[in-house]
Order: structure tokens, then sequence, then C-alpha cells
């Protein structure tokens, strides 16, 4: 399968892909990354570090105004405006249309419920839901749920070639459908997904598509509009923030979602998805995270942009990203390689843009627990097992028991940290 872009580049904006990605300086922005004895930080996908400026913006709050919002003193007035300033730099994140399509909360997982119970009130003929086999399974069981509500539950299924092809959702969608649930990249194998092309598929029936983008939240630039999703979740630990979720929806659409609001909350989006009081100091960090990516790109215009847009900046950073991860992913398929491993997903180094660099491979003979207690002795982070995505296993020939091992990286990791996992990796087999 051709790998297709899953966004719009802006062409007056300077590439990114030439130039040398300033590694240093972003891992000096990391304070994890430098605290001793040193530790190598592999399993990003299960939460990654938070940059200081994220440290600095959740002790200001918790210092300075940790108290409600809704209040008239000047403390709780800081805490309006934070959030306030939160929602418009997540919009800035996943292009939104208005700042009032973002809602704060606990998790994705919350949200994807909180969606998944709202269209199973509005049911009727159009009563079929698409899940796929690749996705995290809070992508999939919340929607197998609501069989009970009457669903018909439809499976886009996993090619061979470790990703989903847009050719086998034409089949499955149809007049009956309602809402396309997928991942914009898997969690466990790091495919990314073609999702404007499967929007384009659902909507030609007038169905809706649910996106999870916790995954490719770090690792690709969020395009609501360019993706043409009508609902999408991400988890903000993943995006170098505190632990925290957002949901981005249609305005429309969340105008009509019947959810459980308390009287005197207006029935309007975010008041009405954001059921009780969320965790404000991560919400700030969250905010901070946004900035952080933001400086990230405007560095990488050399101290001549002139654009003011934050969009801009997001946009440059993230194209860089993805070339410096690109090499991540490609000496980690080397390594591995040299290893006699089996990786999962795709391990073509000719369609090395269709993944992010998590990888899930097996030692011939070694358990995967097996290495990753090993590789733990030796200062190295990884998982192992059906990261949360047990029907994936099943398709790849993998019991949800003992699964696989995951290195899942990121921008700040380095590829003499891959040599190090991968020398560790030698011993382990030779062992």
């Amino acid at each position: 399968m051709e790998a297709k872009s899953q966004g719009v580049l802006n062409p007056e904006i300077p590439s990114a892909s030439n130039l040398e990605f300033p590694i240093e300086t972003a891992r000096a922005a990391f304070p994890a990354l430098t605290r001793t004895p040193e530790f190598i930080f592999f399993d990003n996908a299960a939460g990654a570090q938070v940059p200081q400026i994220v440290l600095d913006a959740v002790n200001h709050h918790l210092l300075e105004c940790n108290v409600q919002r809704g209040g008239r003193y000047p403390k709780s007035r800081e805490v309006d405006e934070t959030i306030l300033r939160a929602r418009q730099s997540v919009a800035d994140l996943v292009n939104a249309r208005d700042a009032s399509e973002i809602a704060f909360g606990m998790n994705a997982t919350s949200f994807i419920r909180l969606v998944s119970l709202a269209i199973g009130q509005t049911l009727d003929k159009r009563n079929e839901i698409v899940v796929t086999d690749m996705d995290h399974e809070a992508n999939v069981a919340t929607w197998l749920a609501l069989e009970r509500n009457g669903a018909q539950i439809r499976w886009w299924k996993m090619r061979d070639d470790g990703n989903l092809h847009v050719d086998d959702l034409v089949p499955l969608v149809s007049s009956t459908t309602r809402i396309v649930a997928c991942t914009v990249a898997s969690n466990a194998i790091g495919s990314i997904v073609n999702v404007a092309d499967a929007a384009r598929v659902a909507h030609a029936t007038g169905s809706e598509i649910f996106l999870d983008s916790v995954h490719y939240g770090p690792h690709g630039l969020i395009d609501v509009q360019a993706f043409d999703c009508d609902y999408l979740v991400c988890s903000g630990y993943k995006i170098f923030s505190p632990h925290m979720g957002f949901l981005w929806g249609r305005r429309e659409l969340l105008q009509r979602l019947p959810t459980f609001r308390e009287d005197f909350i207006p029935d309007e989006p975010p008041g009405k998805i954001e059921a009780g009081t969320f965790i404000y100091e991560n919400v700030a960090g969250m905010d901070a995270a946004v900035c952080y990516l933001e400086n990230l790109g405007r560095s990488l215009a050399g101290g001549n942009d002139s654009r003011k847009s934050r969009r801009a900046a997001l946009q440059r950073a993230f194209e860089a990203i993805q070339t410096y991860e690109e090499s991540l992913s490609l000496e980690m398929l080397r390594v591995l390689a040299d290893c006699g491993a089996t990786v999962y997903g795709v391990s073509d180094t000719k369609r090395i843009a269709e993944r992010v660099p998590t990888l899930c491979f097996n030692l011939p003979n070694i358990s995967p627990a097996t290495v990753t207690e090993e590789l733990a002795k030796r200062s190295i982070g990884v998982r192992d097992g059906h990261m949360y995505a047990p029907r994936l296993m099943k398709v790849v020939g993998l019991s949800k028991e003992t699964g696989a091992v995951r290195a899942s990286l990121v921008h700040y990791n380095t590829v003499e940290e891959v040599r190090e996992f991968g020398k560790a990796l030698a011993k382990i087999t030779s062992a």
C-alpha cells in the first residue's frame, strides 16, 4: 500500500525535512532525560516524559492558583483564564474550527465511552458500527457494549501487511452505518492509517467517523479538518503533558449529543461534555506542552520565523519530528533484524512512512517477559504483553497472555540509544 499524507501541508511553510533535527536541544528540555543513573525511555507509548515548561506550568498552578474556577476573586479568575488559554492551544494543535469544540477530561477512554453511550441512545435504522481488529481495546469494547442497544457490529480487519486498507472498508459501510471507529496509528505496532480516505468512504454513505489519535499525537500533526473526521480523542500524557485527555467534535454534532449534565449547565459544548471538575493543573500542563512544540517549530526556522501563526510553527515541528523519527524507525528495524527478531507490522523500509517508531517484536525462543526483565536490568524501559490490543495479537498469531515486546520511541530518543538497545538484545540472545 502506498503511504499517503495524513494532513495538508501548507506549501508556504519552509520545509524542515532537510534540516538536522536539534536533538540535543530537544533532550535538554526534558529534565528526566538528564537524571542519574542514566535510563533509556523506550516505553513512551505508555506515557512520555514532560519538558521543564510543563513542570513549571503545573507548579505555578498548584502554588499560585490551586482553587476552583468560577469565583469572583483573582486566583479563581486565573484558573478560568488558564482553561480558556489551554482550550485555544489544543484547538490550534488539532486545527479545530473553534475552541468550543475542545472538551477536557480524565483520559481518552472516558471520552470514547461518553460518545459511545450518547450514540447508543440515538440508534435507529442506522444501527451498524464499524470497528477494527487493530485498535486499542478502548476503541473497540466501548462500541461492542452497544450491542445491547441494538447495534450491529462490522469488523474492518487488518491485512497481513500490518495495516488497515480503505478498500476493505468500502463494503462494510452503507445507509445503515452509524459510525466508523478507528485509530490514526496503532498503539501496538505503530501502523499509520489513511484516515482521510476512511472518512471519505464513511461520509459517502452519510455515516460518521470517530478517531482515536492517542498514539499518533506525539508523532504527527493532528488535523481534524484534513482528516475530515467527526470526533477525535487524545491523551495529553502521550504528548508530553501530565495525565489528562481531550475530545474534539464537530460543534453541530456536540450540540446534538445527549450527555449527562446538571440542570444549571447550558446544553452547549464544551460545558455539556465536561461533567464535574477536571484536573486544572494538568490542563495547564497541556497548554505548556503545546507551547513546547510551538517553540520547537519556531526554533527550526533559524530565527527567521516571520509567521506569527502558532499552527504554522506546530506544522513545522511535526514535519521535522516525522522525518527524524523515520531515521529512528529505520535504525530500530536494523538492530532487530541483526538479532533475528520477528517484527509485527510494517517492517519494509520502503514503507517507513506508514509507521511511527513503535515496534512490536519477539526474539527467537525467549519469552517477552524475559526480554523486558533483562532490558530493565540494563536501564532500558520497554513493555511486554498484549498492549491493550488482544485482538491484534490474535491476528498476528500471538496469545494475549504472553503477547510481544514493544519498544516505543519519540523525538527525544536518539540513534545512540537504539544502538545501545541493540547491543543489549544481542547479549540477551547470546546468553
